[in-house]
């Protein structure tokens, strides 16, 4: 008998063991979760540091580029994005701007984002840059912007080149108001001994509704 007493104690011992281990887990998460939440907050602060950095940079572009761009800010808390959207006859262009944070919330992060439909010439689509959050230097931040905004400059202005060199090569999809080369349309349909050109089998299909052609 006196073993199975034995038994028992061990087994309790077992059970005791493990409430302590996950109460010890609770605390360690608890701990984890209240550290994450004040380096979110040194995130903010340091986003709201930032903001006459990229705010003066962002707002000259739009400058530059008047009616020609349209803004759409995103706040949230663990993220900043400036999302620019281009008006261009040549193609639909989306630039981005975006601040936020690694996961463990240790590092602001930056991303910039350039989208370029159809693509018409070879660009950098993304580009993304880490820094310590307890050592974000303002001048590698104000560089880094700089240095994307004046590419971004550049890839739109040669795309824009680029059209002059192929103009005698240019079609506009009748649906999406795109203009294109011809190369690169996805679709082409001939109605009473005209071409058009389509730069998506979805514009070519609401252009045949739009017609009355097929079914």
């Amino acid at each position: 008998m006196s073993d199975v007493q034995a038994l028992l104690k061990r087994i309790d011992d077992e059970f005791a063991a493990s409430e302590r281990r996950v109460k010890e887990f609770q605390s360690e998460q608890v701990q984890a979760y209240e550290e994450r939440q004040k380096r979110l907050e040194i995130f903010e602060k340091r986003c709201d540091e930032l903001r006459q950095i990229w705010q003066p940079r962002l707002e000259a572009l739009v400058q530059k580029f008047g009616d020609k761009v349209q803004v759409k800010p995103t706040i949230t808390r663990g993220l900043r994005e400036a999302a620019f959207s281009f008006e261009s006859g040549l193609a639909h262009i989306d630039l981005s701007f975006r601040a936020s944070t690694d996961q463990d919330v240790r590092k602001l992060v930056l991303d910039y984002r350039l989208e370029i439909l159809p693509i018409l010439m070879k660009f950098e689509p993304h580009r993304q840059a880490e820094f310590p959050l307890e050592q974000v230097e303002a001048e590698k931040v104000a560089l880094w912007i700089d240095e994307r905004i004046l590419e971004f400059v550049r890839t739109y202005l040669s795309l824009h080149q680029n059209e002059l060199y192929l103009k005698d090569h240019m079609v506009v999809d009748p649906v999406a108001g795109i203009r294109f080369p011809k190369y690169a349309a996805a679709s082409t349909l001939e109605v009473a001994g005209e071409m058009f050109y389509f730069i998506d089998e979805k514009t070519r299909a609401e252009f045949e509704r739009r017609q009355g052609i097929g079914g």
